[in-house]
């Protein structure tokens, strides 16, 4: 489905960025609890489309079908019930992007061993533009940082790499 998002600076009948915030309450356009909904024409077909955007944020959390109005011509118009139905589903899609991008750069394994008991080792990747990279630590049972050392984002961290860092006890990975 392809659908022009619109500027909110550039639609019609809508605030200033300064006044953003304000409540704003009408068929097409809603503006409320730091969301908007814009209903839009589907650009591949006869349909329309609602988007969802979080104050702030310059891509919408969510675009979907919209439902048409009686006439069957022109969309149904918003009103409280829909526009927070879309909020709680454009924040689960917010939150489950939120929470799979935290998994993707944030892992961790735990390897036993017989002369420093348990080690969680994680990898954190920073995902810097310019230059990415990750950081690789191993944590003993007392929270206490034994070693850090930076590597590749690309490095993969599982069980057996970490047992490999530990046994040599924490030499540089390249």
């Amino acid at each position: 489905m392809t659908t022009a998002i619109p500027d909110p600076s550039q639609t019609p009948g809508t605030e200033t960025e300064t006044e953003a915030a304000t409540v704003l309450h009408e068929p097409r356009l809603w503006r409320d609890g730091g969301w908007t909904a814009y209903v839009m024409k589907n650009e591949d077909d006869d349909g329309w489309a609602v988007a969802m955007v979080r104050d702030g944020e310059p891509e919408p959390a969510l675009v979907g079908p919209w439902t048409m109005g009686r006439d069957k011509k022109n969309p149904k118009p918003l009103d409280t019930s829909a526009f927070n139905t879309l909020v709680k589903t454009a924040s689960e899609v917010r939150r489950r992007h939120e929470q799979q991008l935290h998994a993707l750069l944030h892992k961790r394994v735990r390897v036993n061993t017989e002369t420093l008991g348990e080690i969680v080792v994680t990898l954190q990747i920073v995902p810097n533009d310019d230059d990415p990279y990750a950081l690789l630590s191993a944590i003993d049972a007392l929270d206490e940082t034994l070693a850090q050392i930076r590597v590749t984002p690309g490095f993969k961290l599982n069980q057996a790499s970490a047992a490999a860092w530990i046994e040599n006890d924490f030499a540089r990975m390249d």
